[in-house]
């Protein structure tokens, strides 16, 4: 392989430069890297050495535009707060399943803006990603109607989009609720409290929707002294549980909907050195529940269940653009340690 003057240091190295290196053309440098046949065994091996000598790296955009069906081998993930412990591990589970198939995650957090879900998406787009998995916020996901025009599939996972029809994956938050309550139900607790998010949010509202329900069965209705919503973060739920806490009679349980509300609760009963006396039962498992005095019942999510089944519902829209879309509902289940054990007191 003869020498040439390598490239200029200060710009990374072309398929031109791999091509003078190597002493062949640019298309058979292309073929190469594509591993398409019709190249001898002594030329690829020419090729690969002058990309690691150079330490070229593939334009991915520039060839996919080259390409017949435009693909780029990465997928855009709109998640809506990556430092959540909930999200980071459906993003675990969504990167596992592109990387067997040798595809890249972009991963973005919304926050729970709609404008910022949307610039997200359009940033994506930008970059040509092969398809969309978000979790939806706001009332209005039309907006991907340009996405789908140009033959970007999008699935939701957590929750719905809304006036926007696409594959969906969620789970069954109200089941998980209402099998908290008759958990609870079954330790003769009547009193029983629920700390949730905001309404507005699809898993919020199914879950406290499960609670009423079940507290239907339990006593003909939910008391709504006993219901706290709107609850964002972890100092809200905080302020909520010392002031449900506080009425007479008090509840004897809690039923939390959220991780951020469950950190905010406990912190709460241990606060009034009530951690032995309140029942509490966490939708959604947190790091080190298992831990506390006395450990924690959870209603825990099958995270990995959800990533993987959005992943796959978006290579399967991939390769059948145009089959039925559908929606898959991942069963929960509820962990019992000590917290949701303790019995009702009077």
């Amino acid at each position: 392989m003869a020498r040439v003057d390598g490239p200029d240091d200060r710009r990374a190295p072309t398929i031109k430069d791999v091509a003078a290196l190597a002493e062949v053309g640019i298309k058979t440098v292309s073929r190469v890297l594509n591993d398409e046949p019709g190249v001898s065994p002594g030329t690829k091996d020419r090729v690969r050495r002058a990309v690691e000598s150079l330490g070229y790296r593939r334009n991915t955009i520039a060839s996919s535009i080259r390409r017949r069906d435009r693909r780029t081998a990465s997928i855009g993930l709109v998640v809506e707060d990556l430092a959540n412990p909930f999200a980071s591990s459906v993003t675990r589970a969504i990167q596992d399943y592109a990387a067997e198939r040798a595809h890249l995650v972009l991963v973005g957090s919304s926050d729970g803006d709609p404008a910022r879900e949307r610039t997200l998406v359009q940033e994506f787009g930008s970059r040509l990603v092969d398809g969309l998995i978000i979790v939806p916020s706001g009332a209005d996901q039309s907006y991907l109607d340009y996405e789908r025009a140009h033959g970007v599939p999008v699935v939701f996972v957590d929750r719905p989009g809304r006036r926007f029809k696409a594959d969906t994956v969620v789970s069954d938050n109200a089941a998980g609720t209402a099998a908290a309550v008759r958990h609870l139900a079954a330790r003769g607790h009547e009193r029983i409290a629920f700390l949730g998010d905001r309404q507005s949010v699809y898993t919020a509202a199914q879950r406290l929707a499960g609670f009423k329900s079940a507290m239907e069965e339990l006593r003909g209705e939910a008391d709504r002294r006993y219901v706290r919503t709107g609850l964002r973060d972890s100092a809200q739920a905080h302020a909520a549980a010392l002031e449900v806490c506080g009425l007479d009679p008090a509840p004897t349980a809690l039923v939390c909907g959220n991780n951020l509300v469950t950190i905010g609760a406990v912190h709460a009963l241990q606060e009034l050195g009530a951690r032995d006396r309140v029942a509490c039962i966490a939708f959604d498992d947190i790091e080190l529940a298992d831990l506390l005095r006395p450990a924690l019942t959870v209603v825990a999510q099958d995270t990995a269940a959800l990533g993987a089944s959005a992943a796959r519902m978006l290579f399967e829209r991939l390769d059948a653009p145009g089959a039925p879309y559908r929606r898959t509902t991942v069963p929960v289940r509820l962990v019992p340690r000590e917290s949701g054990e303790i019995p009702a007191s009077a």
